[in-house]
């Protein structure tokens, strides 16, 4: 019997300041057959509640083509710091991304349900969240498990009845080392990927050539995958 692969293309970092970027990015996309995806919203970037009508408009249009919104974080910024070693951790996953560790239980359901309602809000009720930096803390999982259908880290998506298996392979910008290795590191990882190709793509992938060409080759190998957004992935 022959298993379907699948392709899981996330696109990071959804906000008002990348807007017209993550437009251009999301058609690119489909150029190179991404029919379905997921959009990583944030709720309150700079602590600024979403209200760009030109964003919003164009996140329900695409809900509507089939495409996924998830909660991305709240404010998508570091805004404690972690006691030692989760800080060295949380800074090398999400740098300044990494919002919730060094929060207290209650500082982290308070930012989690309120970047949710800001979404709905705004119309949008997303199913899922994505940490900032992938930086979880027990208080976070233990929150999610009970408000959202699902999170995703580094290694899979999570729900309250099991585990999908799907490492993340995407692209480093925050340092001159990730941006001269991770474009070979995405092409290895895609390569060697199981039933599940999940590919993270972000605004500020698209400021480095070598980083575009690196997708291009993943995307290329990739052709004979149906895209499939995270809601249908655990589904």
């Amino acid at each position: 019997m022959t298993i379907e692969r699948l392709l899981a293309v996330a696109l990071h970092d959804v906000e008002p300041r990348t807007a017209v970027r993550c437009r251009d990015i999301r058609a690119w996309l489909a150029e190179w057959g991404v029919g379905r995806g997921t959009l990583l919203v944030i709720p309150a970037p700079d602590g600024e509640p979403l209200d760009d009508p030109i964003l919003l408009e164009w996140l329900h249009d695409r809900a509507g083509a089939g495409d996924t919104i998830a909660q991305h974080g709240m404010a998508h910024q570091r805004v404690a710091v972690a006691a030692w070693p989760r800080s060295v951790l949380a800074r090398w996953q999400g740098g300044d991304a990494a919002e919730f560790p060094g929060l207290t239980d209650a500082e982290t359901v308070a930012r989690v349900r309120a970047g949710r309602e800001i979404l709905r809000a705004c119309g949008l009720d997303p199913y899922g969240f994505v940490a900032p930096g992938y930086a979880y803390t027990p208080a976070l999982r233990a929150e999610l498990l009970r408000t959202f259908a699902w999170s995703a880290d580094l290694f899979g998506l999570c729900t309250r009845v099991r585990r999908v298996h799907a490492p993340a392979v995407g692209l480093g910008v925050s340092t001159r080392a990730k941006r001269a290795v991770s474009p070979r590191a995405l092409k290895a990882g895609a390569r060697f990927a199981g039933r599940v190709l999940r590919l993270d793509v972000h605004p500020a992938d698209f400021d480095e050539p070598g980083h575009v060409q690196a997708l291009e080759t993943v995307l290329r190998a990739a052709a004979q995958r149906r895209p499939i957004t995270y809601d249908e992935l655990v589904a």
